[in-house]
């Protein structure tokens, strides 16, 4: 098999929740510990950083990538689902693994697996994991693919853990109360392992205090004494910041929901610190270095890690801007980030999944604009037709367009040079967006 052989049959061969749903979906881990125990443990052979949540897993797991490879470190990430290309899964210091590692080891190892039945996000998380160790780097950050008890990616004893926030998504897997959400998440903190909480919440917080009371984990809630004191929406799609401890910063990364992730990767850091990863803030010239590392880190986690799809800017006129938020957590802050974008008229290419709720979305989405309703090229897609009657029940109009592109060129074609372009709704959308008008 070429590399596009194996991607296909690594799509298609196994049950995968992305295309599938809830019928690609395997709970458990057996599987994982067979392929584990196959392999060697490879994940024992470098630390890692386990990164759960409802949104801002990527945008967390990408930054902290970036900043540890500014110091030095040859740092594995891992993260799902991919917009493009399948190897943006699993990168070294930003590169994609290479298309003949992937070949070879589908082809060598398929006839052990393949009794196994098991599912994609679990062939793949095995071959990230035995590709980091042939690698031999120093850390891993492991983005857990849905959940968190139950996530393949559970295995590993992180040297911390961290959980981004709790809002409604997968509630079919995860429960239908933030409470139980937030359960199934805290399953990925360890015994004695530390464990930051970016954002807390009344229903939330006492399940996060419980467990790591359980498991005798020092917990730091990020939001308690947050390093961000002020964030600002440049005009060039960045952020700046005003910090407690390290003045004036920017980030590449706009959006103002990275308020948030920053935040949540500040925690991380002082936890990195304390056990010794970090250079220590004792002296001038080390906290001068850290801060130099911070400002490299921020101003390049794109080029560093390959993060696409955050408030990405593509086009300035007129400014198209895509972004893969895709449940109501994520649509919060969009909804008051689009709404501040200064033009003349907004233009939204828009389309969603079906185990999302599309109504409460539809609630926060801006009615004065242009739609141009669609569907991504999945299974999972909800068809465009359907989404433009629901968006009339919200009273949002606009018109179908049967691809990702098609949409976007009638966007294109009624914008003006002062007008805004927004693609979003699903990160399945984004990544045709990606693939194909870019």
């Amino acid at each position: 098999m070429n590399y596009q052989e194996t991607c296909e049959y690594l799509y298609h061969q196994m049950p995968m929740f992305e295309r599938q749903g809830a019928s690609g979906y395997k709970e458990g881990l057996s599987n994982t510990m067979a392929l584990d125990e196959h392999f060697g443990h490879p994940h024992q052979q470098y630390g890692a950083i386990h990164v759960g949540g409802t949104n801002g897993k990527g945008s967390v797991s990408h930054t902290l990538a970036a900043f540890l490879q500014e110091c030095g470190y040859r740092v594995g990430l891992y993260t799902s689902p991919h917009l493009v290309d399948f190897r943006e899964r699993i990168r070294v210091n930003g590169e994609k693994i290479p298309e003949d590692y992937v070949v070879r080891f589908v082809e060598k190892e398929k006839g052990f697996f393949e009794p196994l039945h098991p599912s994609f996000f679990e062939v793949t998380t095995a071959l990230a994991f035995k590709y980091f160790a042939d690698k031999k780097i120093d850390i891993a950050v492991v983005e857990v693919g849905l959940g968190g008890r139950l996530d393949c990616t559970n295995i590993i004893t992180p040297l911390v853990s961290v959980i981004t926030n709790i809002s409604f998504d997968h509630t079919q897997f995860l429960g239908d109360t933030l409470a139980k959400i937030a359960s199934e998440k805290a399953g990925i903190i360890k015994k004695g392992v530390p464990v930051v909480i970016g954002e807390s919440h009344e229903e939330t917080r006492p399940v996060f205090e419980e467990k790591a009371k359980e498991t005798e984990s020092n917990i730091i809630f990020a939001d308690d004494e947050p390093e961000i004191l002020q964030a600002t929406p440049l005009s060039s799609g960045k952020m700046h910041y005003a910090t407690r401890h390290w003045g004036e910063l920017e980030g590449e990364l706009g959006g103002i929901y990275q308020e948030k992730n920053l935040n949540t990767v500040f925690a991380v850091l002082k936890v990195l610190s304390d056990k010794g990863y970090l250079s220590a803030h004792t002296t001038p010239d080390s906290q001068n270095q850290f801060k130099k590392e911070l400002i490299n880190a921020l101003a390049n986690i794109s080029k560093m890690t390959g993060l696409t799809g955050r408030w990405q800017v593509v086009n300035s006129s007129p400014l198209t801007i895509c972004d893969t938020g895709h449940n109501v957590g994520g649509w919060i802050y969009l909804s008051q980030q689009i709404a501040q974008v200064e033009c003349d008229k907004r233009h939204i290419v828009f389309g969603m999944v079906d185990d999302k709720d599309i109504h409460q979305v539809m609630d926060l989405l801006p009615k004065d604009a242009a739609y141009y309703f669609t569907q991504a090229a999945t299974k999972r897609a909800i068809n465009a037709n359907v989404v433009k009657t629901i968006a009339a029940q919200h009273g949002i109009y606009g018109e179908c367009y049967t691809t990702v592109i098609e949409a976007y060129r009638a966007a294109q074609e009624a914008a003006s040079m002062r007008d805004f372009i927004f693609i979003g709704g699903s990160s399945y959308l984004v990544g045709d967006f990606l693939k194909n008008c870019i």
